[in-house]
């Protein structure tokens, strides 16, 4: 786990700011945080490969990078690890290996298969490989886009990076703001990929490769959830498809316990962490190392919960108290550390703080648990909308002024979402899953907003997954599994744990998105998956691992006092971002007064969400100068 950076250009002595090695080392020394352990730079005749090590498996300097190919044609700059790869280095006989990493394999692995090889790979990764001999540079990154990579191609170069503002360190990336990813990014509260909110740079996305070489610059999809769902899966029986479950998680589980430095589980007490806590117990004789986040107040505090689990597996049980204050304390640096503004990602930087300081290294997640086996309200919903689809045989007028009285009579988001249901042309999953997921309506945009609205780009890209991409074949549950998984968890709760976990040199990995498990679930029938509750195909296919007071339990959640910090604690801060937002060209100062007013009075379809994403993207670009 690591961070990489580098620039490949036609003439790098032409490159300006000091020449090609110092803009690469200047990169290199914003991503410090993510791989204190070791830095390394490599220069060839036309790229500068960077690195920051963080290390996990082989601590042996000799696996330091930028790393040679024996034959030396090929050089590597990686982030992450592949859990497959002692399974790989066994099919690799024919090569002299010099260390006991990963590294090498990967990169004996490209030598070997070329871009081939990325079918093989179990794991997680974002990476550069220059061919000494070709002068082509090949960047790629893994299938669901659990780690990250960021670049900007101009005039015949390209800069890379795994955060942007690494590439902002470069001197080379002009700090404009993205007007289109702006839009995007109020209405789904994170900016679709490829795009990021800083004009010129662009997510690689997930599960694609991009090449460069003098000449030109291509990317190309080398995996995608759809094609690859399992069919099979289909012909099978209901027990038949809980073992399956069972035997894939487990796997994907134990995989994932290979490390050389101390690592755990984060433990909520939750269906997702207790499952992964469970496997790992019976995955080794060693004791889980497990910690959970608690609270003070009862009602929240999952800690019994937590508790439960870890005594029913014997882990070593570390609970830390998080009080409101010591958030509140911890915000400003925090907000600091995002590299890519997010309204959620503070609580993930405090909980990844306190794991790293329990002496953990590498945790396992229960990410993805929600994404794959239809555990949010959004599966619910979108099934139950698909069933009264009939509605939509109602004229399309008519439907709306329907919406209109039914938006008078139902205040905040579910009035205004309500309306805009009635209005839509269909209730396939295509048309209702975005919006699900809208933080801010078009109408409220043009309040705010003093650019053109944009189309969304979220909207756009499940139409475009389940039609020409084929995700209407797929049930349901799994259609809305697709769009999570191509735009909520790579946009979101990918980048907020990397960003943020990655500030406190934490490796976190998550076994739900072991794609061997996913493309099996993928291809399941609803009448299995979700029979009457969330999550059930997981609940069952683990029932002998799970006691029922977890699986039983009421959904909890604890919320921090946000909603009175920013009328009293944060009140300055907050006013004086939405006062330097206001000013800004892109934006209404009008709307966004009244927007923090109506917050202010206590207007209850002006939730604290909605202000806060307005003042975190405010700070993130003073802090990082973005005009």
């Amino acid at each position: 786990m690591c961070g990489i950076a580098g620039i490949a250009s036609s003439d790098l002595d032409g490159t300006g700011q000091g020449g090609a090695e110092p803009v690469v080392a200047r990169m290199t020394a914003a991503l410090a945080h993510r791989g204190p352990d070791a830095e390394g730079l490599w220069r060839g005749s036309k790229v500068v490969l960077g690195h920051r090590r963080l290390s996990i498996i082989d601590l042996d300097p000799a696996s330091n990078q930028p790393f040679h190919s024996a034959d030396r044609r090929y050089v590597i700059s990686y982030n992450g690890e592949i859990y497959n790869f002692r399974q790989l280095r066994e099919s690799l006989s024919q090569h002299r290996f010099r260390t006991k990493s990963d590294t090498e394999v990967l990169l004996a692995a490209w030598t070997e298969w070329g871009e081939e090889c990325l079918h093989r790979l179990e794991g997680m990764f974002a990476f550069a490989v220059w061919d000494v001999q070709r002068q082509e540079l090949s960047i790629a990154r893994d299938r669901f886009g659990i780690k990250p990579l960021y670049y900007h191609v101009e005039d015949g170069r390209i800069l890379f990076s795994s955060e942007v503002r690494s590439l902002l360190a470069s001197g080379l990336v002009p700090r404009k703001l993205d007007e289109a990813a702006l839009c995007d990014h109020l209405r789904h509260g994170a900016v679709h990929a490829p795009a990021t909110i800083v004009q010129g740079v662009r997510m690689l996305l997930p599960g694609h490769l991009l090449r460069w070489s003098a000449d030109e610059v291509r990317t190309e999809r080398w995996w995608n959830p759809v094609s690859t769902a399992n069919a099979a899966a289909s012909d099978l029986d209901a027990g038949q498809v809980r073992r399956e479950v069972r035997d894939r998680f487990s796997r994907a589980v134990e995989k994932r316990m290979v490390a050389d430095v101390p690592f755990g589980a984060f433990l909520s007490g939750g269906i997702d962490s207790s499952a992964v806590v469970g496997a790992m117990a019976q995955a080794t004789r060693a004791r889980v190392h497990t910690f959970t986040v608690t609270f003070d107040e009862a009602a929240f505090s999952e800690a019994r919960f937590a508790q439960l689990i870890a005594k029913k597996f014997g882990t070593k049980h570390t609970e830390v108290r998080l009080r409101p204050e010591d958030m509140l304390r911890m915000l400003p640096e925090a907000l600091a550390d995002m590299d890519h503004p997010s309204a959620d990602g503070p609580n993930t930087w405090v909980v990844s703080k306190m794991t790293k300081e329990a002496g953990i290294s590498m945790a396992l997640s229960g990410l993805g648990g929600d994404e794959v086996f239809a555990g949010y309200e959004v599966f619910k919903r979108s099934v139950a909308l698909l069933r009264k689809k009939g509605i939509t045989a109602i004229p399309r007028p008519l439907r709306a002024l329907i919406g209109l009285a039914v938006k008078s009579r139902r205040s905040g988001a579910a009035g205004w979402k309500a309306a805009e249901l009635l209005k839509l042309p269909a209730w396939e999953v295509a048309d209702t899953y975005p919006l699900a997921r809208l933080a801010f309506s078009d109408p409220e945009l043009r309040t705010l907003l003093a650019v053109p609205l944009r189309p969304d780009a979220v909207a756009a890209d499940v139409r475009a997954w389940m039609g020409p991409m084929g995700g209407s074949r797929l049930e349901p549950l799994s259609q809305v599994s697709v769009a999570e998984l191509t735009t909520y968890l790579p946009d979101v709760l990918l980048r907020d744990t990397d960003q943020m976990a990655m500030a406190h040199a934490l490796e976190v990995r998550t076994p739900f998105l072991d794609h061997d498990l996913t493309s099996f679930v993928l291809g399941v029938p609803d009448a299995i998956k979700y029979p009457h509750t969330p999550k059930k195909l997981l609940t069952d296919a683990l029932d002998d691992l799970l006691p029922r007071e977890v699986t039983h339990r009421p959904k909890m959640g604890f919320t921090l006092p946000w909603d009175h910090w920013m009328r009293e604690q944060l009140r300055s801060f907050c006013e004086s971002r939405m006062t330097t937002l206001a000013l800004r060209p892109q934006f209404h100062a009008s709307g966004v007064n009244a927007l923090w007013q109506r917050f202010l009075t206590g207007d209850p379809a002006v939730t604290w969400s909605r202000v806060w994403m307005l003042v975190v993207l405010e700070e993130w670009m003073h802090a990082n100068a973005i005009d």
